[in-house]
Protein backbone atom coordinates (compact mmCIF):
# COMPACT_ATOMS: atom_id res chain seq x y z
CA UNK A 1 0.00 0.00 0.00
CA UNK A 2 1.51 3.32 -1.04
CA UNK A 3 1.10 6.60 0.74
CA UNK A 4 1.08 9.97 -1.02
CA UNK A 5 3.62 12.50 0.03
CA UNK A 6 2.12 15.52 1.87
CA UNK A 7 3.42 17.90 -0.83
CA UNK A 8 1.73 15.80 -3.50
CA UNK A 9 -1.55 16.04 -1.58
CA UNK A 10 -1.16 19.82 -1.35
CA UNK A 11 -0.40 20.09 -5.07
CA UNK A 12 -3.48 18.01 -5.90
CA UNK A 13 -5.65 20.17 -3.67
CA UNK A 14 -4.33 23.39 -5.22
CA UNK A 15 -4.87 22.01 -8.74
CA UNK A 16 -8.45 21.06 -7.86
CA UNK A 17 -9.13 24.50 -6.43
CA UNK A 18 -7.63 26.23 -9.47
CA UNK A 19 -9.77 24.13 -11.79
CA UNK A 20 -12.89 24.81 -9.74
CA UNK A 21 -12.37 28.58 -9.76
CA UNK A 22 -10.98 28.89 -13.29
CA UNK A 23 -14.37 29.60 -14.86
CA UNK A 24 -15.66 31.78 -12.04
CA UNK A 25 -15.81 35.51 -12.74
CA UNK A 26 -13.97 37.57 -10.17
CA UNK A 27 -16.14 40.50 -9.09
CA UNK A 28 -14.70 43.91 -9.79
CA UNK A 29 -13.96 45.82 -6.61
CA UNK A 30 -14.81 49.47 -7.14
CA UNK A 31 -12.77 51.83 -4.99
CA UNK A 32 -14.75 55.03 -4.97
CA UNK A 33 -17.28 57.04 -3.04
CA UNK A 34 -19.71 55.70 -0.46
CA UNK A 35 -22.59 56.38 -2.85
CA UNK A 36 -21.77 55.64 -6.50
CA UNK A 37 -25.41 55.69 -7.61
CA UNK A 38 -26.77 57.71 -10.48
CA UNK A 39 -29.02 59.37 -7.90
CA UNK A 40 -25.90 60.73 -6.19
CA UNK A 41 -24.50 61.86 -9.55
CA UNK A 42 -27.71 63.71 -10.47
CA UNK A 43 -27.92 65.28 -6.99
CA UNK A 44 -24.37 66.62 -7.38
CA UNK A 45 -25.36 68.82 -10.34
CA UNK A 46 -25.83 71.87 -8.09
CA UNK A 47 -22.78 71.11 -5.91
CA UNK A 48 -19.75 72.11 -7.98
CA UNK A 49 -17.23 70.72 -5.50
CA UNK A 50 -18.86 67.31 -5.28
CA UNK A 51 -19.40 67.12 -9.06
CA UNK A 52 -15.75 68.03 -9.65
CA UNK A 53 -14.73 65.20 -7.33
CA UNK A 54 -16.92 62.73 -9.20
CA UNK A 55 -15.54 63.86 -12.59
CA UNK A 56 -11.98 63.61 -11.27
CA UNK A 57 -12.73 60.06 -10.10
CA UNK A 58 -13.99 59.09 -13.57
CA UNK A 59 -10.87 60.60 -15.13
CA UNK A 60 -8.82 58.54 -12.68
CA UNK A 61 -10.61 55.41 -13.88
CA UNK A 62 -9.61 56.33 -17.44
CA UNK A 63 -6.00 56.80 -16.32
CA UNK A 64 -6.09 53.44 -14.54
CA UNK A 65 -7.42 51.86 -17.71
CA UNK A 66 -4.49 53.33 -19.65
CA UNK A 67 -2.03 51.99 -17.09
CA UNK A 68 -3.53 48.50 -17.19
CA UNK A 69 -4.05 48.41 -20.97
CA UNK A 70 -1.14 50.09 -22.75
CA UNK A 71 -2.33 48.70 -26.09
CA UNK A 72 -5.81 50.23 -25.76
CA UNK A 73 -5.15 53.75 -24.54
CA UNK A 74 -7.95 56.22 -23.96
CA UNK A 75 -6.90 59.55 -25.41
CA UNK A 76 -7.25 62.93 -23.80
CA UNK A 77 -10.83 63.71 -22.83
CA UNK A 78 -12.24 66.88 -21.33
CA UNK A 79 -14.05 67.02 -18.03
CA UNK A 80 -17.09 68.37 -19.88
CA UNK A 81 -17.16 65.29 -22.15
CA UNK A 82 -16.89 63.02 -19.10
CA UNK A 83 -19.75 64.88 -17.45
CA UNK A 84 -21.96 64.65 -20.56
CA UNK A 85 -21.29 60.91 -20.89
CA UNK A 86 -22.18 60.21 -17.25
CA UNK A 87 -25.26 62.47 -17.48
CA UNK A 88 -26.47 60.48 -20.51
CA UNK A 89 -25.73 57.13 -18.83
CA UNK A 90 -27.56 58.13 -15.66
CA UNK A 91 -30.58 59.47 -17.54
CA UNK A 92 -30.83 56.15 -19.42
CA UNK A 93 -30.17 54.04 -16.30
CA UNK A 94 -31.36 56.03 -13.28
CA UNK A 95 -31.12 52.97 -11.02
CA UNK A 96 -27.54 52.35 -12.15
CA UNK A 97 -24.23 53.67 -10.93
CA UNK A 98 -21.88 56.26 -12.33
CA UNK A 99 -19.02 53.80 -11.90
CA UNK A 100 -20.64 51.77 -14.68
CA UNK A 101 -20.68 54.90 -16.82
CA UNK A 102 -16.94 55.29 -16.26
CA UNK A 103 -16.26 51.69 -17.25
CA UNK A 104 -18.43 51.94 -20.37
CA UNK A 105 -16.56 55.12 -21.27
CA UNK A 106 -13.27 53.19 -21.23
CA UNK A 107 -14.90 50.61 -23.52
CA UNK A 108 -15.98 53.26 -26.00
CA UNK A 109 -12.87 55.43 -25.97
CA UNK A 110 -10.29 52.64 -26.05
CA UNK A 111 -11.68 51.17 -29.26
CA UNK A 112 -12.79 48.00 -27.50
CA UNK A 113 -16.51 48.97 -27.73
CA UNK A 114 -17.52 46.02 -25.58
CA UNK A 115 -17.36 45.33 -21.85
CA UNK A 116 -14.46 43.19 -20.70
CA UNK A 117 -15.49 39.58 -20.23
CA UNK A 118 -13.36 37.49 -17.91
Amino acid sequence: MSRCHPLANTALLLAALATTNAGAAVPLKIVGFDDMSCRAWVASKNDAEQRAGYVAWVRGVLTGHNYANPGQQVSVISSNTVEQHVDRHCSEKPQGSFSDAALRLTDRLSGRNAPINK
